[in-house]
């Protein structure tokens, strides 16, 4: 059977991967052209949200509107998902109006309970275990600009969070080297990494204290905010402990000239990343944030359309 959800990486195989991937380009590229069908006419997405958005709630609401389809944003005062409503009558309710739900959420397990309970697809629009979503939209932004990716190597410069996580385990099933560069304290966690080990023991991933170091010979650099929704009274700790950690001329020296620099968004300049490092790899990065929209827009087609991922 197909699979109804997207809800975290680990869930499917490379060719399921490799196959979104493939497609997401493609019709990327009919975009432009002006020949990719509305192929979701009359269709809805219920978006949840929790936390604030900028780049999810745009793409997917643009993406459904590009295939012919609607969508509505339902904030946590309009349903007090998991307070006034149960999330599994929330679930039942919506996977009976709309043909599916997107949920940016704190708990992971929310998003999972969403799924269980709805009859209709569940994408996984953010959590604080896993962006699936974002790191698809990466690894595309990686292939467009950069072509194979196999056998390439991603460091990711911050925080072993959610999207370290996505990217970590995406990285692993398509063959793509993955180091985290973080301070003593902020690696993954010993449960997740020997979870990708168990499934893809081949993995190439690893974890390291010296950013300097991690970034010869890497394909993408990519870091993140320091500081995630949730953590703001652990800022002033944060920034102290991430002192050395930053992309910037100086750390970027170290690595190939045409190494990609990746953000997902949004960065705070000073922090994570030096404003002129931002600046001058802008393109990338806002082409990173622009294919949020086009691997969403694929997998919209393919779960609310043709019945899910095979």
């Amino acid at each position: 059977m197909a699979i109804k959800d997207f809800i975290d990486i680990a869930d499917f195989t490379p060719a399921q991967l490799g196959g979104l991937l493939d497609r997401a380009l493609a019709d990327k590229k009919l975009f432009r052209q002006g020949k990719l069908p509305a192929s979701l006419p009359h269709k809805v997405l219920a978006m949840i949200f929790e936390k604030p958005s900028l780049r999810t709630r745009v793409s997917f609401e643009t993406a459904m509107t590009h295939l012919g389809g609607h969508a509505i944003s339902l904030t946590q005062s309009d349903i007090g998902l998991g307070q006034r409503e149960p999330a599994q009558d929330a679930a039942r309710v919506l996977g009976r109006i709309c043909d599916g739900i997107m949920a940016r959420t704190f708990s992971h397990q929310l998003v999972v309970d969403l799924a269980g309970y709805s009859p209709r697809p569940v994408i996984n629009g953010l959590t604080d275990y896993s962006h699936p979503c974002q790191a698809m939209a990466d690894i595309m932004t990686g292939m467009e600009l950069r072509g194979d990716l196999k056998e390439a190597k991603l460091v990711f410069i911050g925080d072993g969070n959610n999207v370290a996580r996505s990217l970590a385990m995406l990285c692993a099933l398509l063959g793509i080297e993955f180091v985290l560069a973080c301070p003593k304290g902020y690696e993954f966690a010993a449960e997740f990494t020997a979870g990708v080990k168990a499934r893809c023991p081949q993995a190439r991933l690893s974890q390291t204290g010296e950013p300097l170091s991690a970034v010869k010979g890497a394909a993408i650099v990519y870091t993140d905010t320091w500081v995630s929704m949730g953590q703001e009274k652990e800022k002033a700790r944060r920034v102290k402990d991430f002192k050395g950690f930053q992309i910037n001329p100086h750390l970027l020296a170290g690595a190939p000239k045409d190494a990609l620099v990746m953000h997902c968004l949004p960065a705070y300049r000073g922090y994570e990343i030096a404003e002129e490092s931002m600046e001058a790899h802008a393109d990338c990065i806002f082409t990173e944030a622009e294919n949020r929209l086009h691997f969403q827009r694929s997998l919209l087609a393919v779960l609310l359309g043709e019945g899910g991922i095979e």
